[in-house]
């Protein structure tokens, strides 16, 4: 008798392990249909690194996209990032990713990437990526961001700068230029208070 009970309970607590296992890989991959790491993206960041979007889930992202030869708007993209970063307690700057992606991969080598977090002061909470035109074209989409590349080889382009939550959601998003942005600040808070 004792024989068959450790068997008998050792196959209910298969079939209870069988039965949960869908749904914890369910809550592990599962995304918002509105989530940009739906896309299916690789890319390279400023050490080499290749990546893809959907690893970036967990944690809320500050995005924008840029290219590194822009002498104007870009930088101030950067500036304004900064300024927002630095508008956060420590403990949420220190919980906080920002990530640039790159609409002129032909240009923006994986070198050129490199120098420019150095020019721009990025830190390790800073990814700058650049992946192939194809999937440029589908981030930017996603993000509603537009570009157009000038006869000049220079480009027209939005200039926000997006707050995705932690499951890849735009949350809040910002065209504001050489400051923080308050509204933006308060969004990035509150998407950080379950992370600091």
């Amino acid at each position: 008798m004792n024989t068959t009970h450790p068997g008998r309970r050792g196959f209910l607590l298969s079939l209870g392990a069988l039965a949960c296992q869908p749904l914890a890989a369910v809550a592990n991959t599962a995304l918002p249909s509105d989530s940009l790491y739906q896309l299916p993206a690789s890319l390279t960041d400023q050490e080499g690194r290749t990546f893809e979007l959907a690893s970036l889930r967990g944690t809320p992202l500050l995005v924008s996209m840029f290219y590194t030869s822009c002498e104007m708007v870009c930088p101030m993209i950067f500036e304004t990032i900064q300024y927002t970063v630095k508008a956060l307690a420590p403990a949420e700057q220190k919980a906080l990713r920002v990530l640039m992606v790159s609409f002129d991969p032909t240009r923006d080598t994986v070198p050129v990437l490199k120098q420019a977090a150095r020019a721009h002061g990025c830190d390790e909470r800073w990814t700058l990526a650049r992946c192939d035109d194809t999937t440029v074209r589908k981030i930017a989409a996603a993000l509603g961001f537009q570009y157009r590349r000038l006869a000049s080889g220079e480009f027209n382009h939005s200039t926000l700068i997006e707050l995705l939550d932690v499951d890849g959601r735009v949350v809040a998003k910002s065209g504001k230029l050489g400051k923080e942005d308050a509204t933006l600040v308060r969004a990035t808070r509150q998407a950080l208070s379950g992370h600091v």
